[in-house]
């Protein structure tokens, strides 16, 4: 038996909570959002808590999806209320970004400058070499955060390209450092 997910989710006091079939909806002041739950594992609302139960216990087809299911609606209810964010640092020189609407433009020592459009719900700040991505849903925020890292990684002689605040990229020696070690080894 799953250990997360017996644990209730709370709503606090402006989210709602409905469902239809299978499909759980839930609304908030930030937006609304919606998941399917799996065949097998049903989702209740009970006193301001989310309860998920399984209709087997400890069948092998619904056991992975009982902690997951969970686990999502966790970070729905959230996500309408709070919302979720992952701040990108630009590192580098002439590396800069601009947020105008939903689009960010990235110089990151390309011929071009590199244009990303922002999916529904999703937000671009730009602060002082701090990219911000920010909306409701985690794995979007998530996924666009991985996209844009991904078009200049940091690097690990100099250091330069978008990590995450708080990513510690290790660095390597150059061939200048290596070439002066090696001669006094004799």
């Amino acid at each position: 038996m799953s250990k997360i997910a017996i644990i209730p989710i709370d709503l606090k006091e402006n989210v709602n909570f409905s469902q239809e079939n299978n499909r759980v909806s839930i609304t908030g002041p930030k937006g609304n959002l919606f998941f399917d739950v799996p065949k097998g594992i049903k989702a209740e609302s009970k006193e301001r808590q989310i309860i998920i139960t399984q209709d087997k216990k400890n069948d092998e087809k619904t056991r992975a999806l009982f902690g997951l299911t969970r686990a999502v609606l966790s970070n729905l209810v959230k996500g309408v209320s709070d919302g979720f964010d992952k701040k990108l640092e630009l590192t580098g020189v002439g590396y800069r970004a601009q947020a105008a609407g939903n689009v960010l433009t990235l110089s990151v020592g390309y011929s071009h400058p590199v244009i990303i459009k922002a999916e529904d719900g999703i937000v671009f700040t730009v602060a002082e070499n701090i990219i911000t991505i920010s909306g409701i849903d985690k794995a979007k925020v998530g996924d666009i955060a991985a996209k844009v890292r991904s078009i200049r990684p940091p690097e690990p002689y100099k250091g330069k390209g978008i990590k995450y605040v708080g990513e510690r990229v290790r660095r390597k020696a150059g061939k200048a450092a290596k070439a002066v070690g090696g001669a006094g080894a004799k």
